[in-house]
């Protein structure tokens, strides 16, 4: 007998991918490789990372990159950046930062992550312009293993103080407005971006909301655009979170959970 349409339909859907709408450009400097990144940094970008190892590997020492060309980044283009980070340091080498638009400024203060993408001083760059990464005076050669580490365990130590009120948070968002996991989780990031909120403030907001707290009306409007943006491209919700109504209710937090 042959398969219903409908179930060949919502098989092809499922192996959809999200269009990648970022391009980069790599140009050998000496033992380094300036990576130029336009275009926006979401979960589509994920398609560039066989390219990035790719030009990691090629070079001597590591990679520069220049994100000031990025219009748009969020937790996907994050987590891309961070995965050529860890790369790079499994190969003896460094990724920094050379210069980057305020939406990715914005991001990697928002989550503690930009002192992870150190600046290197070139010897070639000129003086900073706003939005730009700032070059240290006086700095030569990569950071040394020592200060690297450092900055690895003071990363992880805030993610330890931080990351159980996010978990939390980011269940409340999955909870009330049907989404998966991860699209909970690039809502909170855009609203933290979009809100200038630091990630944790954030998640406490949405948890003191549970408990009858007034959530602030910018918040609740970014958190709307936000989940409007991540159906737009989710079409599909994920079959074990319930799905709601998008109604005007569903912009607010949820009530306090019975018990």
């Amino acid at each position: 007998m042959p398969e219903p349409a409908h179930s060949a339909q919502r098989l092809t859907t499922l192996d959809a991918r999200p269009p990648c709408l970022a391009t980069i450009e790599a140009v050998v400097a000496g033992e380094r490789t300036n990576v130029t990144c336009r275009g926006e940094f979401d979960i589509g970008a994920q398609a560039l990372q066989s390219e990035l190892y790719a030009v990691l590997d090629r070079s001597a020492t590591g990679v520069d990159l220049h994100l000031d060309g990025v219009a748009f980044c969020d937790c996907g283009g994050l987590n891309l950046l961070l995965d050529l980070r860890r790369e790079a340091l499994a190969q003896g080498k460094t990724v920094t930062v050379q210069a980057y638009s305020p939406a990715v400024g914005r991001l990697l203060e928002l989550t503690g992550a930009r002192e992870l993408f150190v600046t290197e001083n070139s010897g070639n760059s000129d003086a900073p312009a706003a939005g730009h990464a700032p070059v240290p005076e006086e700095r030569s050669g990569a950071m040394d293993v020592d200060q690297e580490l450092r900055l690895e365990v003071d990363q992880l130590r805030r993610a330890m103080r931080t990351r159980p009120t996010i978990d939390v948070a980011r269940g409340i968002v999955m909870a009330t407005f049907g989404l998966s996991a991860e699209d909970a989780w690039t809502v909170l990031v855009s609203a933290s971006q979009n809100t200038n909120t630091k990630l944790h403030h954030l998640a406490q907001d949405l948890m003191r909301a549970v408990h009858g707290a007034q959530v602030p009306e910018e918040l609740r409007q970014q958190m709307a655009v936000a989940v409007a943006k991540v159906r737009e491209t989710s079409p599909i919700p994920s079959d074990d979170v319930p799905v709601r109504e998008a109604g005007p209710e569903s912009q607010t937090p949820p009530p306090r959970p019975a018990v």
